[in-house]
């Protein structure tokens, strides 16, 4: 495909800044920002499990979505994720934790409100991040439903992380039986992953209560119509307050991919 293509140029944008920054605990955090119009209040990615920012955010083309319409937008790779540092054990993880990197990196570049976009484990984070700090305009949810009500994070009762952890320290992929837990272990072998690091978040996924009566923000819930690990997404957005949905045709791993959620996200953010 011709480097000079307009349609897919865009998609391939570098960064303006990318940094590493020391969080809570000395686990440094790698990130990228792009340049917008809108600086002072930028559009903040968090992405999902195994994946890092450039593959969820974009390669779809998201954040050059976003940038083109004027946004400024930070990413961040998250602990065990991308670029960032990936620490082996449990206790190093959990999106909890994630939610204070998120807060520490703000901190460091001196942000004082953002619109907040969070995907699957990213979502978990994100949720939590907007329940206990004000400086969230709008919130943007995707790939997950139910389960953040009930269980406090992603849906272990559809992909238990048991298996989960299994499948990413099994040495023989073969010998994977679970479809789910296999098609994770075969996304991690293809990043080249630290399946160790990955293991060892998948071992403490927030499963405590998120206060999600705190969030008074505008909040979009995205949800995947095929994605079962995003089941009854309208349970969730009946426990935020300021909420609305929207279901977009694919499952949990296509959605991101899909025009739908980019012009409902761009559409969302500039209402």
């Amino acid at each position: 495909m011709a480097d000079d293509n307009k349609e897919n140029a865009p998609a391939k944008r570098a960064p303006d800044i990318a940094g590493r920054v020391a969080s809570f605990d000395g686990v440094e955090i790698f990130y990228q920002w792009w340049e917008g119009k809108q600086s002072l209040r930028p559009v903040v990615l968090c992405h999902g499990f195994v994946a890092d920012a450039n593959g969820n955010w974009v390669m779809p083309g998201i954040v050059a979505g976003l940038v083109a319409q004027g946004h400024s937008v930070l990413a961040m790779d998250a602990r065990g994720h991308g670029q960032s540092d990936k620490p082996h054990e449990p206790e190093c993880y959990g999106e909890s934790k994630m939610a204070q990197d998120l807060k520490v990196l703000l901190d460091e570049l001196q942000i004082a409100e953002i619109d907040l976009v969070g995907y699957s484990m990213g979502a978990v984070v994100s949720l939590i991040f907007a329940s206990q700090y004000p400086c969230v305009r709008r919130l943007v949810i995707g790939g997950v439903g139910y389960a953040v009500v009930e269980l406090g994070g992603v849906d272990t009762r559809a992909l238990s992380n048991g298996l989960l952890v299994e499948a990413l320290l099994e040495d023989d992929p073969s010998k994977i039986t679970d479809k789910d837990a296999a098609g994770f272990r075969a996304f991690a072998d293809a990043l080249k992953a630290d399946r160790k690091a990955l293991a060892a978040q998948a071992q403490s996924m927030n499963n405590q209560a998120i206060a999600l009566g705190n969030i008074d923000c505008p909040t979009l819930l995205l949800a995947g119509d095929k994605d079962h690990l995003a089941q009854r997404p309208d349970v969730l957005q009946k426990a935020i307050a300021r909420s609305e949905l929207s279901v977009i045709d694919g499952d949990h791993l296509s959605i991101l991919g899909h025009p739908e959620f980019q012009s409902e996200l761009l559409s969302f953010l500039e209402s």
